[in-house]
Protein backbone atom coordinates (compact mmCIF):
# COMPACT_ATOMS: atom_id res chain seq x y z
CA UNK A 1 0.00 0.00 0.00
CA UNK A 2 2.84 2.31 0.83
CA UNK A 3 4.46 1.67 -2.59
CA UNK A 4 1.16 2.43 -4.36
CA UNK A 5 0.72 5.63 -2.34
CA UNK A 6 4.27 6.69 -3.15
CA UNK A 7 3.73 5.89 -6.83
CA UNK A 8 0.50 7.89 -6.95
CA UNK A 9 2.21 10.82 -5.21
CA UNK A 10 4.99 10.71 -7.77
CA UNK A 11 2.54 10.70 -10.69
CA UNK A 12 0.60 13.63 -9.23
CA UNK A 13 3.84 15.55 -8.70
CA UNK A 14 4.86 14.97 -12.32
CA UNK A 15 1.43 16.08 -13.60
CA UNK A 16 1.51 19.23 -11.45
CA UNK A 17 5.03 20.02 -12.61
CA UNK A 18 3.89 19.56 -16.23
CA UNK A 19 1.04 22.05 -15.78
CA UNK A 20 3.21 24.56 -13.90
CA UNK A 21 5.94 24.45 -16.53
CA UNK A 22 3.36 24.47 -19.31
CA UNK A 23 1.62 27.43 -17.71
CA UNK A 24 4.87 29.37 -17.46
CA UNK A 25 5.65 28.59 -21.06
CA UNK A 26 2.15 29.46 -22.23
CA UNK A 27 1.91 32.67 -20.16
CA UNK A 28 3.55 35.06 -22.63
CA UNK A 29 1.55 33.58 -25.52
CA UNK A 30 -1.71 34.31 -23.71
CA UNK A 31 -0.74 37.76 -22.51
CA UNK A 32 -2.60 40.68 -24.10
CA UNK A 33 -0.76 42.38 -26.95
CA UNK A 34 -2.93 45.51 -26.83
CA UNK A 35 -4.60 47.39 -23.98
CA UNK A 36 -7.62 49.67 -24.34
CA UNK A 37 -8.32 51.97 -21.39
CA UNK A 38 -11.91 53.30 -21.42
CA UNK A 39 -12.54 56.52 -19.49
CA UNK A 40 -15.81 58.29 -18.71
CA UNK A 41 -16.81 60.73 -16.00
CA UNK A 42 -20.08 59.02 -15.01
CA UNK A 43 -20.33 56.42 -12.27
CA UNK A 44 -20.53 52.64 -12.41
CA UNK A 45 -24.32 52.66 -12.04
CA UNK A 46 -25.20 54.04 -15.45
CA UNK A 47 -25.47 52.76 -19.00
CA UNK A 48 -21.98 53.93 -19.98
CA UNK A 49 -20.50 51.39 -17.57
CA UNK A 50 -22.87 48.65 -18.73
CA UNK A 51 -21.96 49.33 -22.34
CA UNK A 52 -18.27 49.30 -21.48
CA UNK A 53 -18.64 45.91 -19.80
CA UNK A 54 -20.33 44.49 -22.91
CA UNK A 55 -17.56 45.97 -25.07
CA UNK A 56 -14.90 44.47 -22.78
CA UNK A 57 -16.47 41.01 -22.84
CA UNK A 58 -16.91 41.04 -26.62
CA UNK A 59 -13.46 42.38 -27.52
CA UNK A 60 -11.48 40.26 -25.07
CA UNK A 61 -13.29 37.05 -25.97
CA UNK A 62 -13.30 37.57 -29.76
CA UNK A 63 -9.62 38.53 -29.76
CA UNK A 64 -8.75 35.44 -27.69
CA UNK A 65 -7.17 37.69 -25.08
CA UNK A 66 -4.98 39.61 -27.52
CA UNK A 67 -6.79 42.80 -26.46
CA UNK A 68 -7.30 43.68 -22.81
CA UNK A 69 -9.96 46.29 -21.95
CA UNK A 70 -9.68 48.28 -18.71
CA UNK A 71 -12.62 50.44 -17.55
CA UNK A 72 -12.16 53.58 -15.44
CA UNK A 73 -15.45 55.30 -14.50
CA UNK A 74 -15.81 58.39 -12.34
CA UNK A 75 -12.90 60.34 -13.80
CA UNK A 76 -10.24 58.09 -12.26
CA UNK A 77 -7.52 58.95 -14.78
CA UNK A 78 -8.64 62.48 -15.72
CA UNK A 79 -10.97 64.84 -13.91
CA UNK A 80 -12.71 66.90 -16.60
CA UNK A 81 -13.40 66.79 -20.37
CA UNK A 82 -10.42 68.96 -21.28
CA UNK A 83 -7.94 66.78 -19.36
CA UNK A 84 -9.46 63.61 -20.77
CA UNK A 85 -9.44 64.83 -24.37
CA UNK A 86 -5.84 65.98 -24.04
CA UNK A 87 -4.87 62.58 -22.61
CA UNK A 88 -6.71 60.89 -25.48
CA UNK A 89 -4.94 62.98 -28.10
CA UNK A 90 -1.60 62.30 -26.42
CA UNK A 91 -2.23 58.54 -26.49
CA UNK A 92 -2.17 58.21 -22.69
CA UNK A 93 -5.65 56.71 -22.83
CA UNK A 94 -7.28 54.93 -25.76
CA UNK A 95 -11.02 55.65 -25.38
CA UNK A 96 -12.97 58.50 -23.83
CA UNK A 97 -16.74 59.01 -23.79
CA UNK A 98 -17.78 62.65 -23.89
CA UNK A 99 -20.93 64.67 -24.34
CA UNK A 100 -21.14 67.24 -27.11
CA UNK A 101 -20.51 70.03 -24.65
CA UNK A 102 -17.23 68.51 -23.57
CA UNK A 103 -16.14 68.09 -27.18
CA UNK A 104 -17.20 71.57 -28.31
CA UNK A 105 -13.82 73.22 -27.68
CA UNK A 106 -12.07 70.84 -30.07
CA UNK A 107 -14.75 70.80 -32.77
CA UNK A 108 -17.29 73.61 -32.13
CA UNK A 109 -19.41 72.69 -35.16
CA UNK A 110 -20.31 69.42 -33.44
CA UNK A 111 -22.70 71.40 -31.24
CA UNK A 112 -25.16 71.21 -34.13
CA UNK A 113 -26.36 67.98 -32.51
CA UNK A 114 -27.26 69.95 -29.38
CA UNK A 115 -29.53 72.41 -31.17
CA UNK A 116 -32.92 72.16 -29.41
CA UNK A 117 -36.07 70.50 -30.68
CA UNK A 118 -34.40 69.09 -33.81
CA UNK A 119 -35.36 65.43 -33.39
CA UNK A 120 -38.88 64.02 -33.33
CA UNK A 121 -38.23 60.95 -31.22
CA UNK A 122 -35.84 58.09 -30.46
CA UNK A 123 -36.39 56.29 -33.75
CA UNK A 124 -35.43 59.31 -35.81
CA UNK A 125 -32.22 60.07 -33.95
CA UNK A 126 -31.19 56.42 -33.73
CA UNK A 127 -31.61 56.19 -37.51
CA UNK A 128 -29.45 59.30 -37.96
CA UNK A 129 -26.81 57.93 -35.59
CA UNK A 130 -26.41 54.74 -37.63
CA UNK A 131 -26.48 56.44 -41.02
CA UNK A 132 -24.17 58.32 -43.44
CA UNK A 133 -24.15 61.48 -41.30
CA UNK A 134 -22.01 59.81 -38.62
CA UNK A 135 -19.53 58.53 -41.22
CA UNK A 136 -19.00 62.07 -42.53
CA UNK A 137 -18.80 63.35 -38.98
CA UNK A 138 -16.15 60.72 -38.16
CA UNK A 139 -13.92 61.68 -41.08
CA UNK A 140 -14.11 65.38 -40.21
CA UNK A 141 -13.25 64.69 -36.55
CA UNK A 142 -10.23 62.57 -37.51
CA UNK A 143 -8.88 65.31 -39.78
CA UNK A 144 -9.47 68.06 -37.21
CA UNK A 145 -8.45 66.33 -33.98
CA UNK A 146 -6.70 63.02 -34.63
CA UNK A 147 -9.51 61.28 -32.74
CA UNK A 148 -11.84 58.66 -34.19
CA UNK A 149 -15.56 58.67 -33.46
CA UNK A 150 -16.32 54.99 -32.87
CA UNK A 151 -20.04 55.37 -32.25
CA UNK A 152 -22.78 57.79 -31.18
CA UNK A 153 -24.98 56.65 -28.32
CA UNK A 154 -27.23 57.98 -25.57
CA UNK A 155 -26.19 58.81 -22.03
CA UNK A 156 -29.28 59.44 -19.95
CA UNK A 157 -32.29 59.80 -22.24
CA UNK A 158 -33.59 63.24 -23.25
CA UNK A 159 -32.73 66.57 -21.65
CA UNK A 160 -35.65 68.06 -19.75
CA UNK A 161 -35.95 71.16 -17.59
CA UNK A 162 -35.78 70.32 -13.87
CA UNK A 163 -35.70 72.64 -10.88
CA UNK A 164 -36.23 72.96 -7.15
CA UNK A 165 -38.52 76.04 -7.16
CA UNK A 166 -41.68 75.71 -9.24
CA UNK A 167 -43.51 73.96 -12.03
CA UNK A 168 -42.50 75.14 -15.50
CA UNK A 169 -45.29 75.27 -18.10
CA UNK A 170 -43.96 77.88 -20.53
CA UNK A 171 -40.70 79.82 -20.98
CA UNK A 172 -42.20 82.67 -18.92
CA UNK A 173 -42.00 80.44 -15.84
CA UNK A 174 -38.21 80.16 -16.17
CA UNK A 175 -37.54 83.84 -15.59
CA UNK A 176 -35.00 84.36 -12.80
CA UNK A 177 -34.10 80.69 -12.36
CA UNK A 178 -30.43 79.70 -12.31
CA UNK A 179 -30.06 76.61 -14.51
CA UNK A 180 -26.91 74.52 -14.62
CA UNK A 181 -25.67 73.88 -18.14
CA UNK A 182 -22.84 71.88 -19.62
CA UNK A 183 -19.92 73.97 -20.87
CA UNK A 184 -21.48 74.36 -24.30
CA UNK A 185 -22.23 77.67 -25.97
CA UNK A 186 -25.34 76.21 -27.58
CA UNK A 187 -26.72 75.13 -24.21
CA UNK A 188 -25.79 78.43 -22.59
CA UNK A 189 -27.50 80.43 -25.36
CA UNK A 190 -30.58 78.20 -25.13
CA UNK A 191 -31.01 78.91 -21.41
CA UNK A 192 -30.73 82.63 -22.12
CA UNK A 193 -33.36 82.46 -24.87
CA UNK A 194 -35.74 80.61 -22.54
CA UNK A 195 -35.37 83.41 -19.98
CA UNK A 196 -33.30 81.70 -17.29
CA UNK A 197 -29.75 82.37 -16.11
CA UNK A 198 -27.20 79.83 -17.44
CA UNK A 199 -24.62 78.61 -14.93
CA UNK A 200 -21.95 76.21 -16.29
CA UNK A 201 -20.95 73.80 -13.52
CA UNK A 202 -18.84 70.64 -13.69
CA UNK A 203 -20.85 67.44 -13.34
CA UNK A 204 -19.18 66.26 -10.08
CA UNK A 205 -20.03 69.63 -8.47
CA UNK A 206 -23.72 69.72 -9.38
CA UNK A 207 -25.11 67.95 -6.30
CA UNK A 208 -23.52 70.40 -3.86
CA UNK A 209 -24.45 73.31 -6.12
CA UNK A 210 -28.11 72.27 -5.95
CA UNK A 211 -27.90 71.75 -2.19
CA UNK A 212 -26.34 75.15 -1.56
CA UNK A 213 -28.54 77.08 -3.99
CA UNK A 214 -25.75 78.00 -6.39
CA UNK A 215 -28.18 76.75 -9.04
CA UNK A 216 -31.94 76.18 -8.91
CA UNK A 217 -32.05 73.41 -11.45
CA UNK A 218 -30.53 71.63 -14.41
CA UNK A 219 -31.27 70.18 -17.84
CA UNK A 220 -30.86 66.43 -17.55
CA UNK A 221 -32.54 63.11 -18.10
CA UNK A 222 -34.43 61.43 -15.26
CA UNK A 223 -31.96 58.54 -14.89
CA UNK A 224 -29.11 60.98 -14.25
CA UNK A 225 -31.23 63.03 -11.84
CA UNK A 226 -32.13 60.02 -9.73
CA UNK A 227 -28.84 58.17 -10.20
CA UNK A 228 -26.90 61.16 -8.85
CA UNK A 229 -29.52 61.80 -6.11
CA UNK A 230 -30.31 65.26 -7.49
CA UNK A 231 -33.97 64.52 -6.71
CA UNK A 232 -33.17 65.16 -3.06
CA UNK A 233 -33.28 68.83 -4.13
CA UNK A 234 -35.00 68.91 -7.54
CA UNK A 235 -38.79 68.61 -7.20
CA UNK A 236 -40.15 69.66 -10.62
CA UNK A 237 -39.51 68.26 -14.09
CA UNK A 238 -41.02 69.55 -17.33
CA UNK A 239 -40.78 67.01 -20.13
CA UNK A 240 -40.01 69.40 -22.96
CA UNK A 241 -37.41 67.01 -24.47
CA UNK A 242 -35.34 69.83 -25.92
CA UNK A 243 -32.24 67.73 -26.62
CA UNK A 244 -31.11 64.13 -26.86
CA UNK A 245 -28.28 63.36 -24.47
CA UNK A 246 -25.79 62.29 -27.12
CA UNK A 247 -22.58 60.50 -26.20
CA UNK A 248 -19.50 60.40 -28.39
CA UNK A 249 -17.22 57.40 -27.92
CA UNK A 250 -13.83 58.60 -29.16
CA UNK A 251 -10.67 56.56 -29.72
CA UNK A 252 -7.15 57.73 -30.45
CA UNK A 253 -7.00 57.19 -34.21
CA UNK A 254 -3.28 56.35 -34.28
CA UNK A 255 -3.91 53.57 -31.78
CA UNK A 256 -6.87 52.24 -33.76
CA UNK A 257 -4.93 52.19 -37.03
CA UNK A 258 -1.97 50.48 -35.30
CA UNK A 259 -4.14 47.43 -34.62
CA UNK A 260 -4.13 44.58 -37.14
CA UNK A 261 -7.12 44.81 -39.48
CA UNK A 262 -8.87 41.80 -37.95
CA UNK A 263 -8.54 43.40 -34.51
CA UNK A 264 -9.91 46.71 -35.82
CA UNK A 265 -13.00 44.84 -36.99
CA UNK A 266 -13.44 43.25 -33.56
CA UNK A 267 -13.16 46.66 -31.89
CA UNK A 268 -15.67 48.20 -34.32
CA UNK A 269 -18.12 45.35 -33.70
CA UNK A 270 -17.57 45.75 -29.97
CA UNK A 271 -18.60 49.39 -30.16
CA UNK A 272 -21.74 48.41 -32.04
CA UNK A 273 -22.65 46.11 -29.15
CA UNK A 274 -21.89 48.95 -26.74
CA UNK A 275 -24.19 51.22 -28.77
CA UNK A 276 -27.08 48.78 -28.50
CA UNK A 277 -26.76 48.63 -24.71
CA UNK A 278 -26.24 52.32 -24.02
CA UNK A 279 -29.12 53.27 -26.31
CA UNK A 280 -31.60 50.83 -24.77
CA UNK A 281 -30.78 51.00 -21.06
CA UNK A 282 -31.93 54.59 -20.38
CA UNK A 283 -35.39 53.68 -21.72
CA UNK A 284 -35.63 50.77 -19.33
CA UNK A 285 -34.16 52.50 -16.31
CA UNK A 286 -36.28 55.62 -16.62
CA UNK A 287 -39.32 53.60 -15.48
CA UNK A 288 -37.94 53.08 -11.97
CA UNK A 289 -36.31 56.52 -12.01
CA UNK A 290 -39.61 58.32 -12.56
CA UNK A 291 -41.21 56.26 -9.80
CA UNK A 292 -38.37 57.10 -7.42
CA UNK A 293 -38.69 60.77 -8.32
CA UNK A 294 -42.42 60.80 -7.59
CA UNK A 295 -41.95 58.82 -4.39
CA UNK A 296 -39.53 61.52 -3.19
CA UNK A 297 -42.23 64.15 -3.74
CA UNK A 298 -41.28 65.16 -7.27
CA UNK A 299 -43.84 66.52 -9.73
CA UNK A 300 -43.72 65.74 -13.47
CA UNK A 301 -45.35 68.01 -16.03
CA UNK A 302 -45.93 67.31 -19.74
CA UNK A 303 -46.43 70.52 -21.77
CA UNK A 304 -49.53 70.79 -23.94
CA UNK A 305 -48.93 71.12 -27.71
CA UNK A 306 -49.46 74.89 -27.40
CA UNK A 307 -47.02 75.15 -24.49
CA UNK A 308 -44.43 73.04 -26.31
CA UNK A 309 -44.79 75.34 -29.32
CA UNK A 310 -43.87 78.29 -27.08
CA UNK A 311 -40.62 76.56 -26.08
CA UNK A 312 -39.81 75.81 -29.71
CA UNK A 313 -40.54 79.41 -30.75
CA UNK A 314 -38.39 80.82 -27.95
CA UNK A 315 -35.46 78.64 -29.01
CA UNK A 316 -35.81 79.31 -32.75
CA UNK A 317 -33.16 82.11 -32.91
CA UNK A 318 -30.53 79.59 -31.85
CA UNK A 319 -30.26 78.24 -35.40
CA UNK A 320 -29.34 81.69 -36.69
CA UNK A 321 -26.85 82.05 -33.84
CA UNK A 322 -25.23 78.74 -34.81
CA UNK A 323 -25.07 79.66 -38.52
CA UNK A 324 -23.50 83.02 -37.74
CA UNK A 325 -20.74 81.38 -35.67
CA UNK A 326 -20.12 78.12 -37.51
CA UNK A 327 -21.76 78.30 -40.93
CA UNK A 328 -24.48 76.18 -42.51
CA UNK A 329 -22.44 73.11 -43.52
CA UNK A 330 -23.16 70.79 -40.61
CA UNK A 331 -26.66 72.13 -39.98
CA UNK A 332 -27.59 71.40 -43.61
CA UNK A 333 -26.07 67.92 -43.33
CA UNK A 334 -27.98 67.20 -40.13
CA UNK A 335 -31.29 68.51 -41.45
CA UNK A 336 -30.88 66.33 -44.54
CA UNK A 337 -30.06 63.31 -42.36
CA UNK A 338 -33.19 63.94 -40.28
CA UNK A 339 -35.32 64.32 -43.41
CA UNK A 340 -33.91 61.08 -44.84
CA UNK A 341 -34.50 59.28 -41.53
CA UNK A 342 -38.13 60.40 -41.46
CA UNK A 343 -38.61 59.18 -45.03
CA UNK A 344 -36.98 55.82 -44.25
CA UNK A 345 -39.16 55.37 -41.18
CA UNK A 346 -42.26 56.37 -43.15
CA UNK A 347 -41.61 53.53 -45.57
CA UNK A 348 -41.32 51.17 -42.63
CA UNK A 349 -44.56 52.42 -41.11
CA UNK A 350 -46.32 51.91 -44.45
CA UNK A 351 -45.38 48.24 -44.28
CA UNK A 352 -45.93 47.79 -40.53
CA UNK A 353 -49.28 49.57 -40.19
CA UNK A 354 -51.13 48.35 -43.31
Amino acid sequence: MKRNTTLKFGIVTIILAFFIIGGIAAGPALAAKHTIKIIFLGNADDEDYDGSLVFKDFVESRSNGAIEVQIFPGGQLCGNPRECLESLQAGIIEVYMTTLGGFGNLFPESQVLDLPYMFDNDRVIETVFTGPFVHEFRQAIIQRTGLRLMTMTNTGGWRNIANSKRQIRTPRDLKGLKLRTINSQVQIELVKLLGANPTPIAWPELYTSLASGVVDGSKNGITDIVGMKFHEHIKHITLDGHAYMSAMWLMNNDFFMSLPKDMRKIVADGFDNLRNVTTAFPKRRQIEAYEAFKKAGGKIYVPTPDEKAQFVAAAKPLKDWYIKKYGRKWLDKLEKAIKDARAELAKGYAKELN
